[in-house]
């Protein structure tokens, strides 16, 4: 039989200030917008009154004294560590083997990483992430229950089997052959589209395990590749130890063919000259998560010196190291660490709007798809709308300018102020009401 085509939904046009970064730092800003939106895909973006006489048919939502943007992309969290976050204090390696570990192995309970998996991605959709690449589970059905509450609610998720066979709690590791056939199973049924190899980083992942991620990657173009690098000076002494033929970290994901367009890398803050012509070279990228190098102390990350290799990075809350799902904050704690940085930059509200959505989608290789409100994009979106009480809605009253606007939105939104999130225009937050 034939299948029925999707009723065609009529097009409406949402009018409010409209920011969107279609490439790298170009801010295009409406600040009496039209975001015209049929069948879950940007029609068109505008200036209202343009839309308005393009779009006569469009039923009309009047959202000013709120402000979209495009929905948030996260490039790095950890699903299993929601309920680490706040542990400070610690380095990483320590944090690690006196929090994290043994919270992640409560995940071999399957009741337990149900309710993780759903307060996670509710934690995503509330700060208005709209996307984002996490850490799945050690364990199998762990991660499958992060696949499924993620289409439960809505959200673009990509994910993966996390793969360890030593230096962890012995009940996290895997042998090569049960995580190959494992990772496998969960490809199979979820699909190769959102899924991510994922061993945790080259400290507890043997040349063994890592010829399995080659073989994943190999067989399947539409995977993707995440892991560590490059976070902690500890890290990266043990790493040198553990792999003493290479020249440095990336040279021990390089020998196993990990490195290319599709892969993304956490951190990078300790990262070498040449490391960084090579990442470049190759088109990976870098989750740049701001707040978690501070609370672990890991270090400032050096992005002036990213941007003069030409290599590609996005934000990331890496969410238990770092201090919450707020890409807001995220951006924010980048400015504020580049102030201060060995060789500093003063990234501008549209560079900062730039990192949290678009590059995003570029890291993921997505942005064909979402990222902006360029036409034919899913609509993809977050409406921030501060409580009429707030500092920030007394801020944004005098202000015109759209950088204004947008600089202030980073420095005082948080989730009190999202009102409503969208999906290729499915509702998975709405507070309006």
């Amino acid at each position: 039989a034939r299948q029925a085509k999707p009723p065609t939904l009529p097009m409406q046009s949402l009018r409010a200030g409209i920011f969107h970064t279609p490439r790298n730092s170009f801010l295009v800003a409406h600040t009496d917008g039209g975001l015209a939106i049929e069948n879950g895909k940007v029609a068109d973006c505008g200036d209202y009154s343009t839309i308005a006489r393009a779009h006569p048919e469009a039923a009309v939502r009047d959202l000013r004294g709120g402000y979209i943007l495009p929905g948030f992309i996260d490039t790095h969290a950890h699903f299993p560590q929601v309920r680490m976050l706040g542990g400070l204090g610690y380095g990483l390696l320590d944090w690690l083997e006196q929090l994290t570990l043994p919270e992640e192995a409560r995940m071999a309970d399957a009741a337990c990483a149900y309710a993780i998996a759903q307060e996670f991605v509710a934690a995503l959709a509330a700060h208005g992430t709209t996307t984002a690449l996490a850490f799945g589970s050690h364990f199998p059905g762990a991660t499958a229950a992060l696949f499924t509450a993620a289409e439960q609610r809505g959200l673009r998720i990509f994910t993966g089997l996390v793969l360890s066979d030593r230096l962890l709690r012995p009940e996290l590791h895997q042998t090569p052959d049960a995580a190959y056939r494992d990772s496998r199973t969960l490809i199979e049924r979820f699909g190769p589209a959102r899924y991510a190899v994922t061993p945790r980083f080259a400290f507890s992942a043997s040349e063994a395990m890592l010829s399995v991620c080659q073989t994943l990657v190999k067989e399947d173009s539409n995977l993707r590749f995440t892991t560590h690098i490059n976070e902690n000076h500890g890290e990266i002494e043990q790493v040198a130890r553990l792999f003493p033929w290479a020249a440095d970290y990336l040279a021990v994901y390089e020998r196993f063919d990990l490195i290319g367009g599709r892969s993304v890398l956490a951190h990078n803050v300790h990262a070498g000259a040449s490391e960084l012509q090579r990442l470049a070279a190759r088109g990976a990228s870098i989750a740049h998560c701001p707040c978690s190098n501070a609370a672990l102390g890991s270090g400032i990350f050096p992005m002036r010196r990213h941007i003069e290799a030409n290599v590609r990075f996005a934000l990331g809350t890496d969410v238990g190291g770092g201090t919450g799902f707020g890409m807001l904050k995220e951006g924010l704690q980048a400015y504020l660490m580049q102030r201060i940085a060995p060789e500093p930059m003063n990234l501008s509200p549209a560079q900062m709007l730039y990192l949290a959505t678009r590059a995003g989608a570029e890291a993921l290789c997505i942005e064909d798809q979402t990222g902006d409100f360029e036409c034919g994009k899913a609509a993809d979106l977050v409406y921030l709308r501060p409580p009429e009480s707030s500092v920030l809605a007394g801020v944004l009253k005098r202000l015109e300018d759209p950088e204004r606007i947008i600089a202030a939105l980073f420095t005082l939104a948080g989730a009190e102020s999202v009102a409503e999130v969208r999906v290729s225009d499915h509702a998975v937050i709405d507070r309006r009401n």
